[in-house]
């Protein structure tokens, strides 16, 4: 037997009516209409504020912070030589890699810089677009006859 969607309800007991509150005294939640008597909840349009503890100092405003934020301070992405290795053995017919690529193959973020770092080893000579390099990392690159090209970030 199929059961019709139009037929479909609620289980017997598992619904129940809406609560009308401001709707007179005989109702039994006329008056202040379960708000209470004055203060910012009772008022109409009251939100309460993100962060709001009741007026204690918030959290926010109450840890300790410490240091200098660099609003100007660039965050690179890491990519090892050890993950590079690993994307030239899935891809042997690859002779450089950009970040644009590294995009495409979900590797990186877009329009994050990259730095290329020197774990691991390269195996095959490639060239690969970075914004930047440690020097231990180019140095590998170049010893395995690759390239290391700087991009400008």
């Amino acid at each position: 037997m199929s059961t019709l969607l139009h037929k479909l309800k609620p289980a017997a007991g598992a619904t129940h009516k809406e609560k009308r509150i401001g709707r007179g005294e005989g109702s039994g939640h006329g008056g202040t209409s379960t708000r209470g008597h004055k203060g910012d909840k009772s008022r109409s349009g009251y939100r309460l504020k993100r962060g709001f503890e009741g007026g204690q100092m918030p959290y926010q405003r109450r840890i300790p912070k410490f240091g200098f934020q660099n609003p100007f301070r660039i965050v690179y992405f890491p990519l090892n030589l050890d993950r590079i290795s690993a994307l030239l053995e899935s891809h042997p017919t690859l002779t450089e890699i950009t970040p644009e690529w590294l995009y495409e193959q979900g590797v990186v973020r877009k329009g994050v810089p990259i730095k290329v770092l020197a774990r691991g080893e390269l195996s095959k000579p490639i060239t690969i677009y970075a914004h930047k390099f440690s020097a231990a990392a180019q140095r590998l690159i170049e010893n395995a006859g690759g390239k290391a090209v700087s991009l400008s970030s």
